[in-house]
């Protein structure tokens, strides 16, 4: 009954955990043949590798952060050892990496650096002031296939019969016993159902109401302001849209400033197609600045 498009970038970005701030960015974790590993390592480590160990506990990611530098050195000491900077590709290789490494300061500098905890409690407060003045509902509800079947709950019903009882004896929604759905807001219900619930006072029972899933008879059975959350319990996930926000907008601005060519057709094509899905900005595609609703006039 209850009802993301990003880019890679944006992807990689907000699936990145910081090392806890435990300790000053130039205190040493590790040595390696002499060589020390700062917690500066674990936080450059963590934007590489930190979306692979978000699963894992904190203490745990620290160990294995702690241990992929470790490994990281060695090959390292080992490839200059056997003078693998001077292959063909490395300095080829060198500068990619340089790019990559550019690429995060610009995101620690401008994008994550441009979200403050300040700007999430100002959203918060507005959208608390709103939620608080939001009327939540709890209803339950008889689910059946056919008008007819509604009609027949529902004089049933007014004849004395016990709802929680019907509802577990004729409803065809498994996931609702006794009937119950708890309680909701508007926006959170099929329209249909939520037009008629929203109508009713506490104790009314619906006339049938057709949706998507059948025939539905529905009772009203509490009421309530909406509740709302602690900032804490919400500022991380506020934080998160903001910053998921700033990544698209500066990704955005940085593609309509630059000129992007895709010159391998199939690939152009692949991101036409995932433009109109959403999937990445329309200026990401490069050639001609060909938005979503110009590919969509060429199927």
């Amino acid at each position: 009954m209850k009802r993301p498009s990003i880019s890679l970038l944006t992807a990689a970005f907000i699936t990145f955990f910081a090392v806890p701030a435990l300790a000053a960015d130039d205190d040493v974790v590790a040595r390696v043949n002499g060589k020390d590993i700062t917690e500066q390592d674990l936080n450059f480590a963590a934007a590489e590798v930190g979306g692979q160990l978000s699963s894992f506990p904190e203490n745990e990611r620290r160990r294995m952060l702690v241990q992929f530098v470790i490994e990281n050195e060695l090959m390292a000491t080992a490839a200059e050892a056997a003078k693998l900077d001077e292959a063909d590709n490395f300095d080829e290789r060198l500068d990619y990496h340089r790019r990559r490494a550019l690429r995060d300061a610009y995101y620690d500098e401008k994008i994550e650096g441009a979200i403050s905890e300040k700007v999430a409690e100002t959203i918060y407060e507005e959208q608390a002031k709103k939620m608080g003045q939001e009327k939540e509902l709890r209803a339950r509800h008889i689910l059946v296939p056919t008008k007819e079947e509604a009609e027949e709950v529902k004089k049933q019903l007014e004849e004395g019969a016990d709802f929680a009882e019907l509802a577990n004896e004729k409803s065809r929604d498994p996931s609702a016993e006794n009937g119950d759905l708890g309680f909701f807001g508007k926006g959170q219900m099929v329209k249909p159902f939520e037009d008629a619930v929203f109508k009713l006072e506490k104790g009314d029972i619906s006339d049938p109401v057709e949706t998507q899933f059948g025939w539905h008879i529905i009772e009203v059975t509490d009421e309530r302001s909406r509740q709302v959350p602690e900032f804490d319990d919400v500022k991380e996930a506020i934080m998160g849209k903001l910053l998921q926000s700033k990544v698209q907008s500066s990704l955005r601005e940085l593609q309509t400033e630059a000129k992007i060519e895709v010159l391998d057709e199939d690939i152009k094509k692949a991101m036409q197609d995932a433009a109109i899905r959403g999937e990445v900005p329309p200026g990401a595609m490069g050639g001609e600045d060909v938005g979503a609703e110009d590919v969509e006039a060429e199927h």
